[in-house]
């Protein structure tokens, strides 16, 4: 049986859509151009970032404005696949926080260094807690479709992050959930 287990920094680049492959193009150039030059570069990878005044009306700011945009719309949150694929959601002030810190040292310089909370959670979990935190009476709708391009479990090992910036999560989930929910 397959075991899953988090994603740390040396882990091979397998782009498996346009997006990915356009992040690790970015991220590889940064490197590059700060490495050539003496520019003190670090590439941040941000994991799932949420948050209140995040738009909950792109696509594209991920599952929790997706799920909170649904709901807020009566409509319950639809989940791919079996809804049990695992993800790294990362609280916006505990993203800032790490900005912070890897302006601050030079530890990280010309290296990429994920952030996110390091605890998967599954993306059923996620909807469940913001249909409750909504007060929404409804079950996500479970799909059984497959996404091209999906990874079926992405969650950060945040080893580098902690040893190299001191970085720490301070928001657990539910409580930046809560605050998402207050706010939108």
């Amino acid at each position: 049986p397959l075991v899953h287990r988090p994603t740390d920094e040396r882990a091979p680049s397998k782009p498996g859509s346009v997006y990915a492959m356009s992040k690790r193009d970015q991220e590889e150039t940064a490197l590059l151009i700060g490495k050539t030059y003496g520019i003190p570069t670090v590439a941040l990878r941000f994991f799932n970032v949420y948050g209140p005044r995040q738009a909950l009306s792109n696509p594209y700011t991920g599952a929790c404005a997706i799920f909170s945009s649904r709901i807020l719309n009566g409509k319950p949150p639809y989940l791919f696949e079996d809804g049990e694929q695992l993800r790294d959601f990362v609280h916006v002030r505990d993203v800032a926080r790490a900005v912070v810190l890897a302006l601050e040292r030079s530890d990280a310089d010309y290296m990429p260094i994920n952030i996110g909370s390091g605890r998967p959670v599954s993306i059923i979990e996620l909807a469940r807690t913001l249909t409750e935190l909504y007060g929404a009476k409804m079950e996500p709708y479970v799909s059984g479709e497959f996404r091209k391009g999906d990874t079926r479990h992405c969650y950060a090992d945040i080893t580098l992050a902690r040893e190299l910036l001191g970085f720490e999560p301070s928001i657990c989930l539910r409580e930046g959930l809560t605050d998402l929910a207050e706010w939108g």
